[in-house]
């Protein structure tokens, strides 16, 4: 026998549909050629199959190692990283196809896809993805059965079954372990090298950056509450502060972040809520104002945000304390934050220089100032838009005088701007505004384009307060959402055709994309997002106990139990019935009883096939397939000790047919044949 027959057809034929299935969710992100490198790799196995071509020598394999490497430096800008590494390996799994010489090489190629498998996770922790991943799943462990068969009982849709049996199998196991498993942190949550920021707010804030987001249907993040929902135009989620400018862009300032998070007076009422928010690759999440958290993973910053210590680069939750009627450092700030809050490039924008000292003469109190500021953006014709006028060299003064049309970051900059020039600490925050409540889960949903930008300013004896000049120009904004604010000249999400958040005036569109959002959120919240503290509050409502000793006793005894039941399903007596023919004719035993028409004690085949043929005449032509297909293959079985997976199937059909064939109720003149009949005892069931 040749090298190649070593390998079955049929397992072959599972191992490239295993690598079809794996491979297929990592196409989008690989380039066309990583297609056609498989599509050549499987037809150069199924010609060494064949016998019609050679394994590849070392020269060739060593320069397909070569063109890989190179291939993947060229795809991805290096060999480092997540994405470099995933797609080296994917064409490493191709390759090791024309290395399969016997069972144990396609036994490596099975375990290599069963860890590729688990690659697709990296990127995508979804439920369209984890529905998908049951099928590659169930062809891989198929592909082992395949391996493990003989010749003479090489069946595909046998091997399948087989597969589809174990994993049914392997779910409780696999429910007790999620549940009771310590947990790790998850592989895809590790901050790989080589990863890129994801959509969503960046350190900095140029003309038009939010403006950007707010055409971006994406999701940020879901927030939901004890107790009720706040009013949706209460929420402004802080992400960041912005304390530096440089003329054109506002960003943040890496010596203020360094500094100790001041205290934060917690007498007062709260909020208590959970986030969830997406992979994004920064540091940043979203609270509310006067946030505390207990989180490990998170730690309160200087300008009272939340910061994460590694990026986001898998889904997060956490749960938050918000005291909104807390001052934020009522006390007199230190002269390095005065001065850097108070800081302003030496030129650029003289004429919002001018009207900033001319406010200040006018306005001696800085709460004044801050009033008669947010006046003259409610009283002169400022207009909101997505589609802002385009600003030159001096972008506040255009901008305040000249164009007054402009996005949330232009009333933002503007007027954090004055301030600064008129001698008032401020800065520009960063987050997302309102929300979307979604009532089947009760919780609010933050998408992109509720990106927003306020301004925070420093007054004596009450420190920082939040200020909008946004609401003063276009307050339903602020009230109903960015829908509403750019209704008239139908920007909203006009490059995102297909969204579905863009259809929410289309009733059971609507109610569908909510539903669906549901089961997202709980999927995230409460499968992806299982850590050790809510695995620990589990246990002490469910156990009484947080001691891994008490926990592991339990978990022995419920897995035990889980194994006892299923081992005692497959040794439970209707298992052990002996041939698959012995099994048909227990099962027609079965169906016929219902009719009355069963097998007598000691009746033989024939015996029994006559009497059918008596009892259900228009029945004969089923009745004398499967008892003729019975009887050659019990004395086949009786001969060569074993039957063919063809035999099988073909007298389940006859069965099949035979049962599909018989009447729901027993016919009249079936009656006298119920009488003992003379046997032969040479025709006994074999």
């Amino acid at each position: 026998m040749s090298a190649a027959g070593l390998i079955p057809r049929n397992s072959l034929a599972w191992l490239l549909t295993a690598q079809v299935v794996v491979l297929l969710p990592h196409l989008p992100r690989l380039p066309w050629w990583v297609a056609l490198m498989w599509i050549g790799c499987a037809l150069w196995r199924v010609q060494i199959q064949r016998m019609r071509w050679r394994y590849p020598g070392t020269l060739v394999k060593s320069m397909a190692l070569v063109l890989i490497l190179l291939g993947v430096f060229f795809a991805q800008g290096t060999l480092i990283g997540l994405d470099a590494t995933v797609m080296f390996l994917l064409l490493l799994f191709m390759l090791k196809l024309l290395e399969m010489r016997n069972p144990r090489d396609a036994l490596v190629v099975v375990y290599l896809g069963f860890f590729i498998l688990a690659t697709a996770f990296l990127f995508d922790q979804g439920i369209p993805l984890t529905l998908y991943q049951c099928i590659p799943l169930l062809v891989l462990v198929a592909a082992l059965v395949g391996l493990q068969q003989s010749s003479g009982r090489n069946d595909p849709i046998r091997a399948l079954r087989s597969a589809g049996v174990m994993l049914l199998q392997a779910i409780p196991l696999l429910l007790v372990l999620f549940i009771f498993f310590p947990r790790l942190e998850p592989l895809w949550s590790v901050n790989m090298p080589g990863g890129t920021a994801r959509t969503g707010l960046s350190d900095s804030m140029s003309p038009a950056d939010i403006a950007n987001l707010a055409r971006s249907p994406e999701l940020a993040f879901r927030a939901s509450f004890e107790g009720d929902i706040p009013p949706l135009r209460t929420l402004y989620w802080r992400a960041m502060t912005f304390s530096r400018f440089d003329g054109r862009s506002w960003s943040q300032d890496r010596l203020l972040n360094n500094l100790p998070a001041p205290e934060l007076d917690t007498s007062g009422e709260f909020i208590d809520y959970r986030v969830v928010a997406g992979a994004s690759g920064q540091h940043w999440v979203f609270s509310l104002a006067g946030a505390v958290t207990e989180e490990p993973a998170l730690r309160r910053m200087q300008d009272f945000t939340l910061r994460s210590i590694a990026p986001l680069n898998s889904t997060f939750g956490y749960a938050a304390r918000s005291y909104p009627s807390a001052a934020l450092q009522p006390q007199l700030l230190s002269q390095l934050e005065r001065d850097r809050q108070l800081a302003l490039p030496k030129q650029g924008d003289p004429r919002a220089r001018k009207w900033a000292q001319e406010l200040r003469q006018q306005h001696a109190d800085d709460a004044q100032l801050v009033q008669a500021l947010l006046g003259y953006f409610n009283q002169q014709p400022f207009f909101y838009t997505l589609n802002p006028t385009p600003l030159g060299q001096h972008s506040n003064d255009e901008f305040l005088f000249d164009t007054r049309r402009g996005f949330c970051e232009h009333y933002a900059g503007a007027m954090t701007f004055v301030l600064r020039a008129a001698g008032i600490p401020a800065r520009v925050v960063a987050g997302y505004q309102g929300g979307e409540i979604n009532t089947r889960g009760s919780y609010v949903l933050v998408h992109q384009f509720d990106a927003h930008a306020w301004v925070e300013v420093w007054l004596q004896g009450r420190g920082w307060v939040s200020v909008d000049p946004t609401f003063q120009v276009a307050p339903e904004r602020i009230e109903m959402g960015l829908e509403e604010a750019v209704r008239g000249e139908g920007s909203f999400l006009q490059d995102a055709f297909l969204s579905g958040s863009r259809y929410r005036d289309v009733a059971w569109l609507n109610e569908a994309r909510l539903a669906w959002d549901n089961i997202n959120y709980q999927w995230q919240l409460r499968v992806l997002n299982f850590k050790s503290e809510q695995q620990m509050g589990l246990f002490r409502r469910w156990l009484g106990t947080t001691d891994w000793q008490r926990i592991g006793v339990v978990v022995l005894a419920i897995a035990g139990a889980i194994m006892l039941l299923q081992a005692l399903w497959w040794l439970r007596p209707q298992r052990q019935s002996g041939s698959a023919q012995q099994r048909a004719w227990v099962r027609l035993d079965q169906r016929l009883a219902r009719l009355r028409l069963q097998a007598l004690p000691g009746e033989g085949p024939r015996d029994w096939q006559q009497r059918l043929q008596l009892a259900l005449p228009w029945q004969r032509s089923a009745i004398d397939g499967f008892f003729d297909e019975f009887v050659r293959q019990s004395y086949a079985a009786l001969a060569s000790g074993s039957g063919s997976g063809e035999d099988q199937q073909r007298l389940q059909a006859r069965l099949k047919a035979l049962i599909k064939a018989l009447p729901r109720k027993r016919p009249a003149a079936a009656s006298e044949l119920l009488a003992d009949q003379p046997l032969s005892h040479s025709d006994k069931p074999l």
